[in-house]
């Protein structure tokens, strides 16, 4: 019979005004609170919020309670990396270009076929440790550099073992459609899709299918298509959208029924609205936006109007290698005007709505899986200091799975 443990004496405990919320609109983030108090963990779940004498105590004076965070956006697993296209892009070469010299998706894809599956594992391992350290303890794994069914299905069962093999928890997207093989049309693609799903359910635990709409790649139709190769499964339909270019693929997702529309830098303000009244999210993706030098997504307009919102890495060799969800609220925070409150709401429950997942994880709140991050200080200096890692300690399903070395006497007692 295991213990109770209680987190107690903490500065800040980040809760929900409603412990039952599944997701919650931007609009309401200042709606969560900050007080002082304690969180008690019973096993794998989140008991209650009063220690008592039965609790082994940790000691969490000076720190802040969260919910860890989930990574619901990430490329993982891959190989290799694209240094040399970041000098182009710096130098104004435009993405689409460097795509049609061999680049991006492309060289990606070809560096996935050439390493062997312990190579792609060491190096999604390593990194998926570093999203650990910064406190990410769910995330998503997609495909979409395989670009054969072959090679798509490989990466699919590549998700899956790299997932088994994590302390974290996650959840596995085929991205289908992410570039079009070589030799090939979008159209022509989009049959082998559709005729590969019956090994994608066989040979791995994908339950979203993805697409990326963009003027070289895939469109509305394709998007259309996809939703509805996702309602024949009953599975969950992710989009790439108006990231480079508007190609109003907004409404489209919305009407073939996607969970959520990801990137958005060049959405048109006008289609904030019709994402409001939907259960659609809005995953907004700052780090592939500095990195790129994209327009900054319409985060406050969307805040503002009540949609979705999501923070996430987009974490990929090209354009986002990038690990942190702490320097990503930082980067949300800025480009988009938002309150650290906004920001935490969107790396926390609305993440894990759009896996699906915000029954079990994603908020402190009873009976909720104990995911839980302590912060070495208040949750303000989360965007105020700007690429420190606030991350003291971990816990996954009520178990510290990594603490760092200058807080680990707070879990002395839990060693015993």
């Amino acid at each position: 019979m295991s213990v109770p443990i209680a987190l107690s004496g903490a500065a800040e405990v980040l809760r929900l005004p409603d412990d039952e919320l599944l997701r919650l609109p931007q609009s309401r983030a200042e709606e969560l609170t900050l007080e002082p108090g304690d969180v008690v963990l019973d096993g794998e779940l989140i008991a209650g919020f009063e220690a008592d004498a039965s609790c082994v105590q940790i000691n969490c004076g000076g720190c802040a309670v969260v919910p860890g965070f989930v990574d619901c956006h990430t490329h993982l697993p891959f190989t290799g990396w694209r240094a040399e296209e970041y000098a182009l892009k710096v130098a104004g070469t435009p993405y689409a270009e460097i795509t049609r010299r061999g680049g991006g998706i492309h060289a990606s894809a070809e560096a996935l076929a050439k390493a062997s599956n312990e190579q792609v594992l060491r190096q999604s391992h390593a990194l998926a440790e570093e999203m650990l350290r910064h406190g990410t303890t769910t995330l998503e794994c997609k495909s979409g550099y395989g670009l054969t069914v072959q090679g798509e299905l490989r990466a699919l069962q590549l998700a899956d073992q790299l997932l088994r093999e994590l302390p974290q928890d996650g959840s596995v997207t085929a991205l289908l459609a992410h570039a079009v093989p070589e030799g090939c049309t979008a159209t022509a693609w989009m049959d082998e899709v559709e005729r590969m799903l019956d090994a994608v359910a066989a040979d791995s635990h994908a339950n979203a299918l993805d697409i990326f709409v963009e003027s070289f790649a895939y469109s509305n139709a394709d998007l259309t298509r996809m939703g509805r190769l996702a309602r024949e499964r009953g599975w969950t339909l992710r989009a790439h959208v108006e990231q480079l270019s508007t190609q109003g693929s907004v409404p489209v997702a919305i009407a073939a029924g996607a969970r959520s529309v990801d990137h958005l830098s060049c959405m048109p303000v006008d289609d904030v609205a019709a994402l409001a009244q939907s259960d659609c999210a809005a995953v907004l993706l700052p780090g592939a936006e500095f990195i790129g030098n994209e327009h900054a997504a319409p985060g406050r307009e969307l805040a503002d109007g009540g949609a979705v919102c999501v923070l996430a890495t987009d974490l990929n060799p090209g354009t986002a290698p990038i690990v942190s969800m702490p320097l990503v609220a930082g980067l949300a925070v800025r480009r988009y005007n938002w309150t650290v409150k906004e920001a935490l709401l969107a790396m926390t429950l609305n993440a894990a709505w759009v896996l699906g997942r915000s029954a079990e994880i994603g908020a402190l709140s009873p009976g909720r899986r104990a995911d839980v991050l302590l912060f070495d200080g208040p949750v303000s200096h989360l965007p105020y200091r700007f690429g420190h890692n606030p991350v003291a300690a971990v816990i996954i399903g009520g178990r510290p799975v990594w603490v760092r070395e200058d807080h680990a006497w707070r879990f002395k007692e839990v060693e015993k």
